[in-house]
Formats: structure tokens, C-alpha cells, sequence
């Protein structure tokens, strides 16, 4: 399997990654146990590219990560952000990325993954309260003494990018990119390839949607509340998975793989990070790095996007991403 490089890093990865961050919260129900074995099952064949956040589950996520990948975070490239903040009970508290903080939250992240260096830190979004400039100067100071190699920033338009970049390389962007959420195409992609920025692609299955398999009826499961599966929006929205899937069907392939596929196809610059909590999903979205989409399929998938109905996020949310 070729593998991708992330920026100018010199750091390769299998061209999949693996988001975890429903192992931990959002997604409905988790297994602790079950996510232990589909991170070992991943690092078995070959995914080496692990995605999460302080945020997920307040800190449980990177200590799940820990657990799993304890004495073997010499085998990956290990993901993480801060930035939202939120309180000891899960709520909600805003952002930060004032320099004092971005040093506070990575001692605190460390601690929890069990790790001594954090390959790939993020800015998880962006404080309009602080200048871009100020908190990635405080993320280099991070790489100075040798707790975080690369840097990168998640939601953010090209304009910021750029002004980040001048205080210190960036590697990644992690951005919001799928079949039907295509806005770093104006947003962020050619700022990104001017300056040899990765984008890393979060919720590249549309939050699980666009498998066709919905099955959202926890109470904690967010997807639940999103614009685009609201009353007015759902049955438009779901023409839209019907019609991937109709295109996966008559190539002989699942629509997660296809909606992968379309992915990693738009560019060699960017890297999927599915998140799954089961290993059988696992090995399903690891073989979309096989498939290869005729131009025929590429423009009947790339028709869709226009077809959407409602925000990505609440309306709340949205204010805060590509800033």
C-alpha cells in the first residue's frame, strides 16, 4: 500500500487513518474493550496514523489511546488538539488558544496519552480573542523543547493559514471534506497546496451517513440534532446516500468505501481519518485505499454536493469553523 506523507514532515502514513473519537462520546454507546481491539487490530494492518482531541470525553480519549498504544507509540503517528474547552461535567466553556493555555493543555494531554512527545498537536479552532500568530508562536516553543514535532490547525481559512504558516511551518490542516461537505474547496484546499500543507479529512463518511446505515436512536448520539438530519432536510439529504449507494452497488463495492475512495482520489494531499468503534468497519474502510473511481463516477459523485440540505454543524457551532 503506498503510503502518504504529511506535509513536509518526512512522516509517512498509511493513506487511511483512524479517528477515534467515538470510542469516547458522541456517537451513542461505547465499549472501552471493543475500541482497544479495533486500535491494535488497525496497527496489525497497517494503519499507523491515530486522530484525537482533549475534548473527546473530556480526556478520555487520549487516555484510551494511551492504553492501547502504550509501548508502541514508536509504530505511529500519534494526532492530537486542544482549544475547546470544556468543564468537568462535559459542558461546553468556549475556546482558548492564549500561549499560557496551549502549554497548560499539552503537559495535560501528555500525561493522559502516556507519551513523551505528541507527533502531530492541532489547534482544534481558532480563539478570536488571541492572534493566530501568538498562539502557534507559544506551539512552537512546544516543538523547541521537543514535546510536539509538527504542528497543525483544524478549521481554518487559507487567509489564517497563511498567517500561521509565517510564524512556523505548518504540516496538516484538519478540515471538514466529503461527498456532500466540500467548503475547503474555496475555503482552505489551494492555500494548503501553495504552501505543501496536508489536509487531513475529518468525518470524510459525513459522520457515518453516508454508509446508508443510520441507526442514530441513542440519546447521546449528536447526529441526532444536526441540521442535516433535521425533519425539513432528511428526506432530500437521503436521496443523496441513496444515489452513492446505488453507484457503490453497481461498482461492487460499499458506499463507506466508495465515499472513501472519492476522498483519497481528489488529491494525494489528502488523508481520510474515518472514525469506527468496530473492527469489522475497520477492515471495510482500510479497502477503500484499493478502489480507484473512473472519471464517469467522479463526476456523477461530485453533482451531489450542490443537492444538500442544511449546516454541517448548529448554527452556533458553525460560527466557530474556518476562521
Amino acid at each position: 500500500m503506498t503510503h502518504r506523507m504529511l506535509g513536509k514532515s518526512g512522516l509517512e502514513v498509511f493513506p487511511i487513518g483512524l479517528g477515534t473519537m467515538g470510542m469516547s462520546e458522541f456517537y451513542g454507546d461505547t465499549n472501552e474493550e471493543q475500541s482497544i481491539t479495533t486500535i491494535n487490530k488497525a496497527l496489525e494492518i497497517g494503519v499507523n496514523f491515530f486522530d484525537t482531541a482533549d475534548m473527546y470525553g473530556w480526556g478520555h480519549n487520549e487516555q484510551l489511546l494511551g492504553k492501547a498504544l502504550k509501548g508502541k507509540f514508536d509504530k505511529v503517528v500519534l494526532a492530537t488538539k486542544f482549544g475547546v474547552l470544556r468543564g468537568p461535567k462535559g459542558e461546553w466553556l468556549g475556546v482558548s488558544g492564549k500561549p499560557e493555555y496551549v502549554k497548560q493543555a499539552c503537559e495535560s494531554s501528555l500525561k493522559r496519552l502516556g507519551a513523551d512527545v505528541i507527533d502531530l498537536y492541532y489547534l482544534h479552532r481558532v480563539d478570536p480573542q488571541t492572534p493566530i500568530e501568538e498562539t502557534v508562536g507559544a506551539m512552537s516553543d512546544l516543538v523547541k523543547e521537543g514535546k510536539v514535532k509538527f504542528i497543525g490547525l483544524s478549521e481554518v481559512k487559507g487567509s489564517t493559514i497563511k498567517r500561521a504558516n509565517s510564524v512556523h511551518p505548518i504540516t496538516a490542516v484538519q478540515s471538514e471534506y466529503s461527498i456532500w461537505t466540500r467548503d475547503i474547496e474555496e475555503a482552505n484546499l489551494n492555500e494548503c497546496r501553495e504552501l505543501g500543507i496536508t489536509t487531513v479529512a475529518y468525518s470524510p463518511l459525513g459522520r457515518g451517513i453516508l454508509t446508508g446505515k443510520l441507526d442514530f436512536n441513542s440519546k447521546n448520539d449528536f447526529r441526532n440534532f444536526l441540521p442535516r438530519m433535521s425533519e425539513e432536510n432528511l428526506d432530500n439529504n437521503m436521496k443523496i446516500v441513496k444515489r452513492i449507494g446505488e453507484i457503490a452497488a453497481d461498482k461492487g463495492v460499499k458506499a463507506s468505501q466508495l465515499a472513501l475512495a472519492w476522498v483519497m482520489a481528489r488529491g494525494e494531499d489528502i488523508i481520510p481519518i474515518p472514525g469506527t468503534k468496530r473492527e469489522k468497519y475497520l477492515l471495510e474502510n482500510v479497502e477503500a485505499a484499493n478502489i480507484k473511481i473512473t472519471e464517469e463516477e467522479m463526476n456523477e459523485l461530485n453533482k451531489l454536493s450542490d443537492l444538500v440540505k442544511g449546516d454541517r454543524y448548529s448554527a452556533e457551532a458553525m460560527k466557530q469553523t474556518l476562521q
